[in-house]
């Protein structure tokens, strides 16, 4: 059934609050699918809309399980900054989100299958994975489903899933810890604007400020298609001079910047994503300074993976640039060999000066992705 099918009481919060059946919204009406179970806080009422007139992949999801009550607004932002990333690949991908900023994100590498995709999204941090919502841009298999249901999920998003799946989902006396977990049909997920001219005027973002004006910005996306359009970084100051970056990378590496760039669209700044093999590998998210969030993202890696190396020889995404060589530095230090970031620092070609005696490979992106939600 479509989430606007489901009994209205499957989505109330013992506040309901007073939302219209439709309002309007720079000029775009929308239609209220549900009242929702509470917002990001249970004593916080909230309501569901979507574009009138559209089909929309998340707007017209199909809830084939629900829990012991429905979705919250923080269920629906995880849904929907999940999707954001794995609306990027061909291949099999699945993002793992948890408070609207991934624990975990993997792509298939090499002749993986979904489950092992899902596997290593979900151990990329397993602790943060508890209670998490979980994404595909792919069908869901049995042998997926499984490992699923084997550790506690808040709910999966895919847009589809094979004979038989719901069937393990719904498997309450062989699975206990996830008799609640919701198992939602979206539309799909490359359907949704990824890069930068693709959006209509439907996709823009909207910040409600303290006393209730808004602030209206185009969506978050990007230039960067492919690996063709990555860069080396190249700069130029009075200190350093004219500075390239001279490091080469394998096919891998470069597979593994762009993957993390597309990951890191969906982490709060100031954020980085270290990769290895389609895999996350560490996220800094929501830090205050940049080298702030390259030594997070070392830290929780190392307190994951101990006894380990497999930071070595990783790449990193910057989802802003570098102001000091600092964070490259940082970056150095724990092994990884390759990183993307935007330009723009005055002391670029000091920091492209600075990879290249560390040995490290340093890409300019072609704009700045932070993410403040």
């Amino acid at each position: 059934m479509s989430a606007n099918e489901l009994n209205r009481n499957t989505y109330l919060s013992k506040n309901v609050g007073d939302f219209p059946e439709k309002c309007e919204v720079n000029g775009q009406v929308y239609l209220k699918v549900e009242d929702l179970r509470y917002g990001t806080n249970p004593h916080q009422p909230a309501a569901f809309y979507k574009p009138a007139g559209q089909v929309n992949v998340i707007g017209d999801m199909e809830i084939l399980k629900t829990g012991k009550s429905g979705l919250s607004q923080t269920n629906l932002e995880d849904i929907s900054y999940a999707l954001n990333i794995v609306k990027f690949f061909d291949r099999p991908a699945c993002a793992v989100m948890k408070h609207v900023n991934p624990s975990g994100a993997a792509v298939q590498f090499e002749d993986e299958t979904v489950k092992q995709v899902y596997m290593k999204a979900r151990d990329a941090d397993a602790r943060a994975a508890f209670g998490s919502a979980v994404a595909f841009n792919t069908e869901v298999d049995i042998e997926t489903a499984q490992e699923i249901m084997s550790s506690f999920v808040e709910c999966v998003v895919a847009p589809s899933y094979a004979a038989g799946v719901l069937d393990v989902f719904n498997d309450t006396e062989t699975y206990k810890l996830n008799r609640h977990i919701r198992i939602i049909k979206c539309g799909n997920p490359a359907t949704l604007p990824r890069y930068t001219g693709e959006a209509s005027s439907l996709h823009n973002t909207f910040k409600v400020l303290a006393d209730g004006s808004l602030v209206a910005a185009t969506p978050l996306t990007t230039s960067l298609r492919s690996i063709a359009d990555m860069k080396l970084a190249e700069g130029e100051n009075n200190r350093a001079g004219h500075q390239v970056s001279q490091i080469q990378v394998s096919d891998d590496q470069l597979e593994d910047l762009l993957f993390g760039w597309y990951v890191n669209i969906s982490v709060r700044s100031n954020g980085v994503v270290i990769v290895s093999n389609g895999q996350t590998l560490s996220v800094g998210t929501g830090e205050q300074d940049r080298v702030g969030a390259v030594e997070q993202a070392i830290i929780k890696y190392r307190e994951k993976y101990e006894g380990e190396n497999r930071i070595e020889g990783s790449a990193m995404a910057s989802d802003g640039f570098f102001p000091f060589p600092d964070a490259v530095e940082t970056a150095a230090k724990a092994g990884i060999k390759a990183i993307i970031a935007p330009a723009g620092s005055l002391r670029d070609a000091d920091v492209i000066k600075r990879a290249n005696e560390l040995g490290v490979a340093l890409y300019h992106a072609p704009e700045r992705i932070f993410s403040h939600h």
